[in-house]
């Protein structure tokens, strides 16, 4: 049997450490001024897509799953003219995203089922938990390091403890970024699936913050760091299985939610400030500005013809007219692909394109 011990089974108290909760209240106000700031765009669709999308690229990346914003970009609008395997399996994890976040949303709830869901989306097959021995994690020399539960009752029963700890606020009564960071660990020790553990685990990170009210859409994503942290991150995973060390795991988790807040402030500011811009500037020179046309242009870095015809309800022809006055004052820099044209939002893309942002 393994040697995974229920989270409950914990002490809470060993969490009130005084690095722990100064940490804890840094990362909370962060994570609050972030809430707040996100709520106050107009369109919640734009950060949803925007960030979900970078969001996929930095969780694919700590997978070896590498592709240029510029490729994943193209193959959201043009998907029909591209085969790159690697921006494909990026945009899946977005989709995988949306589907969690549909369900937490639809049900209040974090489930096993839902998180089956999400690999699966992720996959695009429906294996469900492992059902045959064999998985072990293996360090960078090929050294397996760490062999998960093998037994498929006992991954079922661990995950099913799992979702009630997610679940009954009762079960272990401490502060919900601290249950993030114990879920996060026990979920990838668990290694419930053949693949996509890694992504799934990321996914249910942001997803557990919204069942618990601390974000009301998921736009924590803490790929980013763990790419720039990735030795730490893997180092801590198992040093709590070798040596019970959960508290510098989940100091590691907290530092992860500040930084990331901060960095994610700095980029919706960036964002809502180009928005307000390219609205201001459009009503101002074009009798065909609508709130429409601006979400558009924000929802996706690169649009198409099809894509304004589809949300503006205009005409082709009156679809063409509107993108190409907009990249005659240089808000949209057109690029043609095979017989296709698609329209880059200069500002948008310059900013999710961007190096992760300086924070203090």
């Amino acid at each position: 049997m393994s040697t995974l011990t229920p989270l409950e089974q914990l002490d809470p108290a060993r969490f009130d450490t005084p690095a722990i909760l100064k940490k804890l209240a840094s990362s909370s106000r962060q994570l609050a001024e972030l809430k707040g700031l996100a709520a106050s765009i107009p369109n919640q669709g734009i950060l949803i897509n925007t960030l979900g999308l970078q969001e996929a690229k930095d969780s694919s990346e700590i997978e070896n799953i590498v592709t240029t914003h510029d490729e994943l970009f193209k193959d959201d609008v043009h998907p029909e003219a591209f085969a790159n395997p690697a921006a494909k399996e990026v945009l899946r994890y977005r989709q995988a995203l949306r589907f969690g976040f549909e369900q937490v949303r639809a049900t209040g709830l974090l489930t096993a089922n839902h998180v089956v869901g999400i690999q699966g989306e992720l996959e695009r097959n429906n294996a469900g938990f492992r059902k045959l021995p064999g998985t072990a994690l293996k360090d960078g020399s090929g050294q397996t390091v760490y062999t998960p539960p093998q037994d498929p009752a006992e991954i079922v029963a661990l995950m099913s403890g799992l979702e009630r700890f997610m679940n009954d606020d009762a079960l272990f009564p401490v502060d919900p970024l601290i249950k993030m960071a114990l879920i996060h660990h026990q979920f990838e020790s668990i290694h419930p699936f053949y693949d996509g553990n890694g992504r799934t685990g990321r996914i249910v990170n942001v997803l557990y913050l919204v069942k618990e009210g601390l974000l009301d859409i998921p736009v924590l994503y803490l790929s980013r760091h763990i790419v720039q942290h990735k030795a730490d991150y893997y180092r801590l995973l198992q040093t709590v299985r070798d040596d019970d060390t959960w508290e510098d795991w989940v100091l590691y988790m907290l530092q992860a939610v500040e930084t990331t807040a901060r960095q994610t402030v700095t980029t919706v500011q960036a964002i809502k400030t180009a928005l307000f811009d390219y609205k201001h500037r459009i009503r101002d020179g074009h009798r065909f500005y609508s709130q429409d046309l601006i979400n558009n242009l924000f929802t996706h870095p690169y649009t198409k013809i099809d894509f304004v015809q589809r949300d503006l309800q205009v005409s082709r022809l009156t679809a063409t007219k509107y993108l190409e006055a907009l990249v005659d004052g240089g808000f949209l820099a057109k690029q043609k692909v095979g017989r296709s044209n698609y329209y880059v939002n200069v500002a948008l893309n310059s900013i999710l394109s961007a190096p992760a942002p300086t924070v203090p």
